[in-house]
């Protein structure tokens, strides 16, 4: 039944909030709490400029408290809405009403955007409500997910891939249908890819419904990190415009995944909408409880700890609700396995904008039984200096190690002083989280994601080449830790190609190799390259796409990698499924620590290298790494083997070509001498097993255990 021919509306109820079906039609509620009228305004069209139907609300019948609702007959899912609000005008009293605005639902479950939408500066579609996005009334249960939950794996088991829905599968090379590319579907065609890989979750930069058009003038917001919706997904990463549809395309992605044993975990923005500072347009938010939605100063200037203009007041009840009911959504309804929380320490941030000891909004998420045991994964800081890593509050978060990302980035290129910091990233950093009763994977290790250089920009680049943004190069960071190997971008230099393509491997080896748990970045795997942009935000171009053709092109690190990772998950704690915290393993494990003597490790500023002897929590395999960050040659005296072998096995060789950079245990040399040569700028590990059994199988034995499976953090542990 359309509007028009709807039955009368009456009064409804306060609760649930958003567009909800309810007896026959449909219940709206939406907070306004200083709203003085407030009009329900549905659509038949998505780019129709006027409502077929405008329904005023009588604050008598239709308010209760601060919320106003009304339960329209005769429609359901499909239905066009948007809300028109009025009040006063007080930007230093936190009102910023504007009656002639169509506003969204906060609460809404899906979202259509028109072909012609537009972003106008300070105001959202004042006089062009045909531009402007609607939400749409959904039924969260009216999908087939054929028994599919989510897969709640253990973090032990966990490699986590981060990747860009769009940037997946957008180039020409995918070899996806092009009605599928950049598209939830078109990610389904490339699963078997990550299986292959070996990846087990999917992180996915933001897919909440955002703003295309917040960028710079002639760009395209690429990353998604401005949203104008908490609930519905980004229609945009749709093969079908029908909003509905859209949210059955996602469920397919997830579904997919699972099927797959890949988990699907969001990258998530609480901390600030796509509504910007004052001058920015007018959503939803802003125009409905400006002052309880944002953190304000005492004059209603916005307090910007993100910047990005705005800062979500996210210990507001209203907020933490809203919040809170945004992630059971995309749990209960969406099946997603995890989130990672940008800028989360903003989410630490009380009323007054000051960090707060006890969040409510952070125990809320960490205690909700809804969401016990999904992955909860804290970017542990924000733009305003609070840098919470290894203090990050509750009991269920893991974090974004930038410690890991910034020491070894620096070690690897040669900066003095950080050999004993490395040795902790490579066993779990119990410097930093070693107080806490946690399980050892309560680190994310990474060397690149979204945010920076990639992989091969790191190893090709002394300093950010951000023109194409159109900012003059000014935005970005300045401070990458990055070494372009001797020239500066793109070269023919053979020796300088040699010589990016073993750092990219050594990188590669610590992360995969360090207990936590492992993030790759979309493509690293195959040496995808931004052209040095380190802040490619609004590059939705090849700038930012991953090209396929890079896989046969660089097969030789694809290749690399794909080892390694297998390798993860041959551990012992995989295994045997031990999930053992960190505490545990510091008691169980046995590690030695080594210079280039045995037993003599040089914790110096000077010093360029170490080596480490580690065996497996279930005493099946040892393994020796030796790594040189020196720019010279280094023979290494090794230690005894043990084991069931009288010598150690060469796993990985980082200086060697492929594919002797890493080759299967059950080929791996034998090593004639009790020293070895480690080439400069290079990481070897050796293997030797343990156990009777350790070669069964496949003629392939399974790797040492390592990440979780790692040493005593006391001496003769690095000092912290």
């Amino acid at each position: 039944m359309t509007p028009s021919t709807a039955a009368p509306p009456s009064p409804g109820s306060s609760a649930p909030l958003g567009a909800s079906l309810s007896d026959g039609g449909v219940n709206f509620s939406l907070y306004a709490r200083r709203a003085t009228a407030v009009e329900l305004c549905l659509f038949d069209r998505v780019e129709d400029a006027e409502p077929l139907q405008r329904l005023t609300l009588d604050p008598a019948r239709h308010r209760t408290g601060d919320y106003w609702h009304v339960q329209v007959g005769g429609i359901g899912p499909g239905q066009l809405y948007g809300w028109r609000v009025e009040g006063p005008w007080q930007p230093a009293l936190g009102m910023r009403f504007d009656p002639t605005n169509l506003l969204l639902d906060p609460h809404g479950l899906a979202l259509a955007m028109p072909p012609g939408y537009g972003r106008a500066p300070g105001r959202s579609s004042a006089g062009d409500w045909g531009s402007a996005m609607k939400n749409v009334v959904a039924d969260p249960l009216a999908y087939d997910w054929e028994g599919d939950r989510p897969l709640h794996r253990p973090s032990r088991e966990t490699v986590i891939y981060e990747l860009h829905v769009r940037g997946f599968t957008a180039h020409p090379s995918a070899g996806v249908p092009p009605e599928q590319a950049g598209t939830y579907r078109g990610l389904i065609s490339k699963i078997p890819y990550l299986q292959d890989l070996g990846i087990t979750a999917v992180e996915l930069l933001p897919v909440f419904a955002f703003d295309p058009l917040a960028a710079p003038a002639g760009l395209r917001n690429y990353w998604g990190y401005q949203p104008v919706s908490f609930f519905a997904p980004h229609p945009g990463y749709a093969c079908s415009s029908d909003p509905l549809a859209v949210i059955d395309e996602f469920r397919d992605l997830v579904k997919a995944l699972h099927r797959a044993g890949i988990e699907v975990i969001l990258d998530v923005v609480f901390n600030h909408t796509a509504e910007g500072d004052a001058g920015g347009p007018a959503f939803c938010f802003r125009g409905q409880a400006d002052g309880d939605y944002y953190l304000q100063h005492g004059d209603g200037t916005y307090i910007d700890v993100t910047g990005c203009g705005n800062t979500f007041n996210t210990n507001h009840p209203v907020v933490r609700r809203l919040i809170h009911h945004s992630l059971r959504h995309w749990v209960q309804h969406l099946h997603v396995d995890g989130f990672r929380f940008d800028l989360a320490s903003v989410l630490d941030r009380d009323q007054t904008g000051q960090p707060t000891p006890l969040s409510p909004i952070l125990w809320d998420i960490d205690t909700d039984p809804v969401l016990a045991g999904t992955k909860l994964i804290a970017e542990a800081w924000d733009a305003a200096g609070l840098y919470q890593v290894g203090s990050f509050v509750g009991d269920n978060w893991q974090e974004w190690n930038g410690r890991f990302r910034d020491d070894v980035r620096r070690f690897i290129k040669g900066d003095r002083g950080l050999a004993a910091s490395v040795g902790q990233r490579l066993i779990g950093s119990p410097d930093i989280y070693g107080h806490k009763q946690r399980e050892a994977e309560a680190s994310v290790n990474f060397i690149t994601c979204h945010d920076g250089f990639t992989l091969a920009d790191l190893v090709s680049y002394d300093g950010k080449h951000n023109d194409a943004n159109g900012e003059d190069n000014r935005d970005g960071s300045d401070d990458n830790a990055s070494w372009n190997c001797g020239v500066e971008g793109p070269t023919q230099d053979a020796e300088v190609l040699r010589l990016r393509a073993r750092q990219s491997r050594n990188l590669l080896t610590l992360l995969l190799l360090a207990t936590g748990t492992p993030m790759l970045a979309m493509g690293d795997e195959m040496g995808r390259s931004q052209q040095g942009n380190n802040n490619a935000y609004a590059q939705d171009n090849a700038i930012s796409w991953l090209d396929w053709s890079l896989l046969e092109r660089r097969a030789d690190l694809h290749r690399f990698v794909r080892e390694l990772v297998r390798y993860r998950q041959q551990r012992d704690v995989v295994v045997h499924a031990r999930n053992l915290s960190l505490g545990e393993l510091v008691q169980r494990h046995q590690v030695s620590w080594h210079g280039v003597e045995p037993n003599q490790p040089d914790w110096s500023d000077s010093s360029h290298a170490f080596a480490v002897t580690i065996t497996s929590v279930g005493q099946r395999f040892r393994w020796h790494a030796m790594v040189n960050a020196w720019w010279e040659p280094l023979l290494f005296r090794l230690p005894p083997a043990g084991g069931d072998q009288p010598s150690w096995r060469c796993w990985i060789d980082t200086s060697r070509p492929s594919p002797e950079d890493i080759v299967p245990w059950s080929s791996a040399p034998a090593l004639e001498t009790d020293t070895y040569t480690l080439g400069p700028r290079s990481i070897v590990v050796l293997v030797v097993g343990l156990s009777p059994g350790a070669a069964a199988g496949d003629g392939h034995p399974d790797p040492p255990a390592a990440g979780p499976d790692q040493p005593r953090a006391t001496p003769p542990d690095p000092p912290a």
